[in-house]
């Protein structure tokens, strides 16, 4: 057997899921990942680790060979093995295995470990779970069309709490726990965000006066951001429904998991293998 046609083979059952030896690779690949994330979790726990911390150490060195097996597997079989380091799995296989290198130099680090439960997400391609990443996509789009008019509401929040907390400092004053403007602002921060801990309360009827402005005003704050994000969602949807066309009447307007045509009843075409159509420059988006 060749070299290349080795590397293909291998490049099938690693990166491939149209096969069965490719889909076994997959499943076993995902149980190994909640493995290693069950034997991290449990390291977490005094009353396990002290009972089996050495058991724990031989199968986080054992995960860890594995992944880096894999990872360098992956690598070698790559046709773009420079694109799939720079990818995102292939930068979150790396991550997954780095921690316990690390651990060598900073004990702590191991616990970082728990970014392998991103490489739990393969379990979609696996499954072909398509329709899921389009709607992550859609999530990903509309928090995208949100961040100018989030930035705006934070900043407007950050000048609030920071007004608030200078008056809290000249209230109340340092004799009721307020010792600094930084103090009035942390206790602003919790109070707008209906947190309260109630390590820091106000004391003087006008201080109480300016607490109960702050909390009705943090009532109202925290719908400002829901209804920017919930409005440019619904906008991304309209557009993204008008995307999928009835192939007999060519009518859009339907739902992304849709299987049949709302005007004239038509079979849709799979989700997988809809033609989406391209706008042209001058056409309206």
């Amino acid at each position: 057997m060749s070299e290349e046609t080795f590397k293909h083979k291998l490049y099938v059952i690693i990166f491939g899921t149209h096969t069965p030896a490719g889909r076994r690779f997959d499943i076993l690949l995902i149980v190994a990942i909640i493995s290693s994330l069950a034997v991290l979790i449990l390291d977490s726990v005094p009353i396990f680790a002290e009972k089996w911390q050495q058991e724990f150490d031989i199968l986080e060195y054992f995960f860890t060979g594995l992944f880096t097996i894999e990872y360098l597997l992956r690598l070698y079989c790559s046709p773009k093995p420079k694109a799939y380091a720079k990818s995102f799995y292939g930068i979150i296989d790396l991550l997954a295995i780095l921690p316990t290198y690390l651990a060598f130099f900073f004990p702590s680090a191991s616990f970082i470990g728990i970014i392998r439960l991103l490489r739990v997400m393969r379990i979609f391609r696996i499954l072909k779970l398509v329709r899921f990443l389009q709607d992550s996509n859609l999530l990903v789009r509309t928090l995208a069309m949100s961040q100018r008019k989030i930035l705006i509401f934070f900043s407007a929040v950050a000048i609030l709490v920071t007004i608030f907390g200078a008056l809290m400092y000249v209230i109340e004053g340092p004799e009721n726990g307020f010792t600094s403007i930084p103090r009035g602002i942390y206790w602003a921060i919790i109070t707008i965000t209906t947190v309260g801990y109630g390590d820091v309360v106000p004391k003087t009827p006008l201080g109480q006066g300016v607490a109960a402005l702050t909390m009705l005003l943090g009532y109202s704050i925290l719908a400002v951001p829901t209804g920017i994000i919930t409005a440019e969602l619904n906008q991304e949807m309209k557009a993204h429904r008008t995307l999928v066309l009835c192939p007999n009447c060519t009518k859009g307007g339907h739902e992304t998991d849709a299987l049949f045509c709302k005007h004239c009843g038509s079979e849709l075409a799979e989700p997988d293998k809809r033609v989406v159509p391209v706008p042209k420059p001058d056409e309206p988006t």
